[in-house]
């Protein structure tokens, strides 16, 4: 005789529970997951408390700050993985039988490209697919680099390239960094490069594509991120950009991120003599996860604007 308590308990685990359970095993943190999945932590426990319920067994355990999952979890964990597979592939072999390119694309970025690149390209990529929806993921080249390795992001585009086995790196658009300062700083229009460790420098935060590219222009010519005088470290070219026009000090930022700041004279640039700094942002995947339709098209569209 069948349990009806037990058939309904497998009956009503649903697709969210699992994605939420995949996120706590992976990351062995309740406040990790939350981070990736755009949630709250109580959202999280709930979720693992509800499809404990329906499983009716425990999946981890608590141990202090700590938590370990169970011989349970263990054995959830690849199916889980494998029905979430499924159900991907089902949605991208639906989508392509003629009902139209549509579904979720979740896109991973550093700060420049998330803020400022991605925005228009996913504007008129919906103009033409309007049945696909955004969601942008914004954070340091870093975290962006670890959640695609990790299979938690699908694509991403990043303003460096961090080394890892299980990412590939397509070179994706150039872009140059400058130096900024308020526009009525009392600071010549020409620097030398020795002249910068006499200013307040405000830099980006640790992971920041953006700091990683200065460290390694400033060691080509023998300088150190400890020979600034660094006043605030911040962690967006937004807090970069507001606190240069109010004068807390200079940094070195996208030119793309204070195009309009500078054509509205609100910032100036400072050129420093005998030193350029190109850079360019590149597409990241995972080698072996094998992209849905409509991630194929967009993955297109990025690489189309790279031969513009």
């Amino acid at each position: 005789m069948i349990d009806s308590n037990s058939n309904l308990r497998t009956e009503t685990i649903e697709t969210r529970h699992l994605k939420v359970f995949v996120a706590v095993y992976k990351h062995r943190s309740f406040t990790k997951a939350a981070e990736l999945l755009h949630t709250s932590q109580p959202t999280v426990s709930e979720h693992i408390h509800n499809l404990e319920s329906r499983l009716d067994c425990r999946l981890f355990d608590r141990l202090g700050r700590s938590i370990l999952p169970t011989l349970e979890a263990q054995l959830l964990y690849p199916r889980a993985l494998a029905i979430l597979e499924d159900l991907r592939r089902l949605e991208d072999e639906l989508n392509a039988t003629g009902k139209g390119v549509a579904g979720e694309l979740i896109i991973g970025a550093s700060t420049i490209p998330g803020e400022y690149l991605i925005p228009r390209l996913a504007s008129s990529f919906k103009a033409r697919y309007p049945g696909v929806s955004f969601e942008i993921r914004i954070g340091d080249s870093a975290g962006i680099v670890d959640s695609v390795a990790d299979n938690d992001l699908l694509i991403g585009i990043v303003g460096a390239r961090i080394p890892s086995r299980k990412v590939n790196y397509q070179p994706f658009i150039e872009d140059e960094l400058i130096l900024i300062a308020a526009a009525d700083a009392d600071i010549p229009e020409t620097i030398d490069v020795s002249g910068l460790v006499a200013l307040p420098f405000l830099m980006r935060e640790e992971g920041s594509g953006t700091r990683k590219n200065i460290e390694a222009f400033l060691a080509k010519k023998d300088l150190g991120i400890e020979h600034l005088k660094i006043c605030a470290t911040l962690g967006s070219s937004t807090a970069i950009k507001e606190s240069v026009k109010a004068g807390l000090g200079v940094s070195i930022i996208s030119r793309l991120a204070v195009h309009d700041e500078l054509q509205g004279c609100l910032v100036k640039e400072i050129r420093i003599k005998g030193m350029t700094m190109k850079r360019s942002f590149f597409i990241i995947s995972a080698p072996k996860r094998s992209l849905p339709n409509h991630y194929r098209l967009f993955l297109h569209r990025l690489l189309e604007e790279r031969r513009l």
